[in-house]
């Protein structure tokens, strides 16, 4: 009996789906190469792709005895320093041994001639990914879903205390000075995309600049840091096993970091706008709010912090910086994306609730 549950479990767990036109992968050249660098595998795989992401192309190879993914970067024109599969490859590898959520790296090409991108393979971690909404099959309880924010937080923090030199990955980016060029960087960015249609932000920009943390810390961030990024035991929800998409990850702050991530996290009281742009299930019965999030974080770091609106207001405004950048590209017709289409209203909405923490901060 317990097999043909475990059965049933798996059959739920996160699958990726048809491969989207135009981007099938040609597998005449990448097969043998696949069968001679990655050990134990044969004839030839199933391909499907996940459909999470506006970024990297990402597929599943399910061949008869493993499956396998594969990342590789989007067709088109890309900005600099923008879809590095080698870096993200490298970061990885570096960090496996000392941070046991990352998946293990299997295989690297820098051939675009292969599939038309350079590209990296890893394994497959197979579970639980909770996206949008808790994926059907998976009916968690309050207690289980609190249990579930503590346990990701942990490994957040995990990360934040690798010791990244030793890890060898301190040529990873600069460090230090990291929150002044964040601030000078997105608001550059956000000046450069802006459309008539959206607010200007200079109020935001003006204040974040102005009140930049005295005291800055480096440590490995990963930038995207989202439930829907992590992978749970398909028998122990709970408990975290993969942490994935790591296209972001640098030398950074980690309170940013957590303003990243809360920027994010909607309430189950959070006004309908908040409803209909959540990417995760936060709002369950069970868990956190925002702000226990950030006790939690505090007080298991030892970090003192009297005031996070900086770090929140970053956080938020990063959001409607990347939010920004994509509605450009659809009014500009560089993209027909529908999805893309209400894109600055959601930008108003970041700026508004910039301006809102701002207000209760003074």
């Amino acid at each position: 009996m317990a097999n043909s549950n475990e059965s049933k479990a798996s059959e739920k767990l996160d699958k990726g789906g048809a491969v989207r036109a135009g981007e099938e992968l040609d597998l005449t050249t990448l097969n043998p190469w696949l069968i001679a660098q990655v050990a134990g595998i044969s004839g030839e795989p199933d391909v499907t792709q996940y459909s999470g992401g506006a970024s990297n192309w990402t597929y599943c190879l399910a061949y008869p005895e493993r499956e396998l993914v594969l990342r590789r970067a989007p067709a088109g024109t890309k900005a600099k320093g923008a879809h590095d599969m080698g870096r993200e490859h490298r970061l990885q590898k570096a960090l496996k041994p000392v941070y046991p959520y990352v998946p293990d790296m299997l295989a690297y090409n820098d051939d675009e001639s292969m599939i038309g991108a350079e590209f990296y393979v890893m394994e497959k971690i197979s579970g639980w990914i909770p996206r949008t909404n808790m994926p059907k099959g998976l009916n968690m309880s309050a207690e289980q879903n609190r249990q579930l924010c503590f346990n990701a937080l942990d490994s957040l923090i995990k990360l934040h205390k690798v010791d990244y030199k030793a890890a060898g990955l301190d040529h990873l980016a600069k460090g230090e000075g990291y929150s002044e060029r964040q601030i000078s960087g997105w608001s550059k960015r956000y000046e450069n995309a802006k459309t008539w249609n959206v607010p200007s932000g200079k109020g935001v920009m003006k204040w974040l600049a102005e009140n930049l943390p005295q005291k800055e810390t480096i440590c490995l961030t990963h930038n995207d840091f989202r439930l829907d990024n992590l992978v749970l035991d398909a028998q122990e929800p709970t408990k975290i096993i993969g942490v994935l998409d790591w296209e972001l990850a640098t030398l950074g702050d980690p309170l940013m970091d957590l303003g990243n991530s809360l920027a994010y996290w909607v309430e189950a009281d959070d006004d309908f706008f908040a409803q209909k742009t959540r990417r995760q299930p936060t709002h369950l019965k069970g868990m956190l709010t925002r702000q226990e999030v950030i006790d939690y974080y505090l007080k298991n770091t030892g970090f003192e912090v009297k005031d996070f609106t900086f770090y929140e207001v970053y956080g938020l405004f990063r959001l409607a910086g990347i939010a920004q950048q994509i509605y450009y590209r659809y009014h500009h017709k560089q993209t027909d994306n529908p999805a893309f289409k209400p894109l600055w209203i959601f930008v108003h909405y970041l700026m508004h609730r910039c301006r809102k923490a701002i207000k209760r901060a003074q």
